[in-house]
């Protein structure tokens, strides 16, 4: 995937292209509609594929107050986004610049002058423009007159809640560690990536040594308590970059038995593992089952003997 931060380092013979529009944020199940309709319309015409998004939620500058906190940064964003197959991601710098310019000037800049777009697929809530004054009618109406269409994708709905498929429901499931159901409406496990530092090595101590995540990770961290997953990493070993997946045991608090972290952590333990070198290595952590909540113990004979059990229950939620 080819990815472009400003409309300037486009080529001018790109397009034509069809543009999938929006924050993407989670890339979620109905973002992937979006994108997978988008798809359809490229392979029909030999257009490209090209998601064109921002490098944060535009409520961050606009609405500081009403802006909620990110499911993915941007690393994550344009990992999953070339997931999905696009030829190419604009990725636009969200500032006053582009804020301030009204929706025709973002459409003629953007998507006509830049990207030569043919057809122009957004969700029914997409906003556009200074002071968000474009809507779906705006751009189609734009359209008629430089010279492509636009498709609005209906929503996804879930079936046994009967609700749309958002970003903010799958905040409000993490926030409440339902890893699981957020895992089903994003369409693969929740994660989070950060850099491997060093920490106090009380884990090490126990018996149980973790990687701990940097305090500046991306992604939407789920509530506190002890989850079943998968540690990623992509390090270079050899000369030759590779992607190993482990099985882990994910820890996430401020470890209540010692009461010594004064900020939330996310830290693994990998299964049956006692001297990977991580340091340093940037790795992504999905969580697939909550295993419990984060609890203080009497003792550390009794932390020690729950965290055998947590790992027992971790291995058969990962079989």
């Amino acid at each position: 995937m080819i990815v472009f931060r400003d409309p300037s380092e486009v080529p001018a013979d790109f397009g034509p292209s069809i543009v999938a529009i929006g924050k993407f944020d989670g890339v979620h199940a109905g973002h992937r509609a979006v994108i997978n309709k988008a798809r359809v319309d490229a392979a029909a015409t030999g257009a490209r594929l090209v998601a064109v998004t921002f490098d944060r939620n535009p409520l961050s500058l606009l609405r500081p107050d009403k802006c909620p906190e990110s499911l993915i940064g941007v690393t994550q964003k344009l990992t999953f986004l070339a997931e999905t197959g696009v030829d190419a991601t604009l990725l636009l710098t969200f500032d006053e610049a582009l804020a301030n310019l009204t929706a025709r000037e973002f459409v003629e800049h953007v998507l006509v002058g830049s990207l030569a777009v043919r057809t122009v697929l957004v969700g029914e809530d997409f906003r556009f423009g200074r002071g968000g004054a474009g809507d779906p009618e705006l751009l189609a109406e734009m359209g008629g007159d430089l010279g492509f269409r636009v498709e609005v994708v209906d929503d996804i709905r879930s079936v046994d809640r009967d609700r749309r498929v958002s970003s903010t429901w799958i905040r409000e499931l993490l926030a409440e560690g339902d890893v699981e159901g957020a895992g089903r409406l994003l369409g693969r496990p929740h994660a989070v990536w950060g850099e491997v530092v060093h920490g106090l090595k009380r884990g090490r101590e126990l018996g149980y040594p973790t990687a701990n995540l940097s305090s500046d990770l991306e992604g939407f961290v789920p509530a506190d308590g002890v989850y079943a997953g998968w540690l990623i990493d992509e390090g270079v070993q050899g000369g030759t970059r590779r992607q190993v997946r482990y099985p882990a045991a994910i820890s996430i608090g401020t470890n209540p038995t010692f009461d010594d972290v004064p900020v939330r952590q996310v830290e693994a333990y990998v299964l049956d593992e006692t001297d990977l070198d991580l340091y340093g290595h940037h790795v992504e952590v999905q969580f697939t089952a909550r295993i419990r909540g984060m609890v203080a113990f009497d003792g550390i004979d009794r932390l020690i003997a729950q965290m055998g059990d947590d790992v027992t229950h971790v291995r058969a939620a990962l079989r």
